[in-house]
């Protein structure tokens, strides 16, 4: 009896031991790093604790164990010395290496607001306001233009993407110019200043990516299934929302309603709606795959990133009969059920001069 309970005893400290040096040596392996790595860009912000930045860490791929690398930092002091800024690690960076740069590099680049406005794509289009060419700058030039990264760094940055999240899963839509457009959520940002621009226009569209994607709830998901539809194509529905009120956030959920109905109706064989028309304008391939009044249905992709609340209406449209809606030159909407009712709205606001016209071309 004693000789077995004896060898139980031996067992289970061979069990321990063997757990106690299998654990040891994944920390050990994790602090030592390797070699041929890849390099991850990572933002660390004002006030980030130690244990943050170790999650911060763990989710990029850059270490294995917060918990090795908490106690590494604690163990060597460092906790108190670690910095915000923007950083790039390497996949094989050791842990003296990710603590050196996070305490000797950060803090260094100053920062830049950019607003990237509601129902903004990534190129620039041009619309036709009563006669006059109104130029709106895409996400690229918006870049550009306040200093951020080149256009042509931020547009080459969008494929090295890769579609991994729930998200972005579904953002590679069929025959759409770019797999991102409408994905990268539009938001008043802080970013880095950096000297390289292609790290700038990478860590840009991390930025954007990730905002997106913190929006989207699951239970945002779960709506979309019910509807019928896919997130993207709510995103879809989305961008031409947003880029048919303009300004005026409440009209949205309205304006859903309508586009709604018209993909419901028998009688209406397209959606029709005007800004699809002249997306494809910034494209010299472009063979109309997105012009509601020609193709069925929703178009490939969004046309714009719009915001949480177009997004919103797209997943909640209010419920009408209406078919049809226009705008006067102040932008107040007008709904109509026919389009008797439509045209008479616009001869109306044509007499008294309140009419205004708006379409987009080159």
């Amino acid at each position: 009896m004693k000789k077995k309970i004896l060898i139980i005893v031996i067992s289970v400290v061979a069990v321990v031991l063997a757990a106690i040096i299998g654990v040891s040596a994944f920390f050990i392996a994790d602090m030592k790093g390797g070699k041929n790595g890849k390099d991850v860009s990572v933002e660390i912000k004002s006030g980030t604790y130690t244990a943050q930045i170790a999650e911060i860490l763990k989710d990029e791929g850059i270490i294995n164990s917060p918990l090795g690398f908490r106690v590494f930092a604690k163990l060597k002091k460092y906790e108190s010395k670690f910095k915000y800024g923007h950083y790039t690690f390497n996949t094989g960076d050791s842990y003296e290496e990710i603590a050196e740069k996070l305490i000797t590099q950060g803090a260094k680049a100053e920062t830049i607001k950019v607003t990237i406005p509601e129902g903004t794509g990534i190129n620039d289009f041009v619309k036709n306001v009563n006669g006059k060419k109104v130029t709106v700058l895409g996400i690229a030039s918006i870049l550009e233009k306040a200093g951020v990264c080149q256009k042509a760094d931020f547009i080459a940055a969008l494929s090295d993407v890769k579609f991994e999240s729930k998200l972005l899963k579904g953002a590679q839509g069929k025959n759409t110019y770019y797999a991102l457009e409408g994905y990268l959520f539009p938001e008043t940002y802080e970013f880095y200043k950096l000297e390289d621009s292609k790290e700038a226009a990478k860590a840009v569209v991390e930025k954007m990516l990730k905002e997106a994607e913190s929006r989207i709830t699951d239970d945002m998901f779960k709506k979309a299934e019910e509807m019928g539809y896919s997130m993207h194509e709510i995103f879809t529905m989305a961008s031409i929302i947003q880029m048919e009120a303009g300004n005026d956030s409440n009209a949205l959920p309205k304006i859903a309603g309508v586009f709604y109905n018209r993909l419901n109706s028998p009688s209406f064989t397209t959606l029709g709606s005007s800004p699809t028309i002249f997306y494809g304008d910034t494209f010299e391939q472009d063979d109309d795959r997105y012009d509601t009044y020609k193709i069925k249905g929703l178009p490939p992709g969004p046309l714009c990133s719009p915001g949480i609340k177009a997004i919103k209406a797209a997943l909640s449209p209010e419920g009408s009969e209406y078919f049809y809606f226009v705008t006067d030159k102040n932008g107040k909407f007008y709904f109509h059920k026919t389009y008797a009712e439509q045209t008479a709205t616009i001869n109306n606001l044509k007499n008294n001069g309140n009419w205004i016209y708006e379409y987009y071309n080159k």
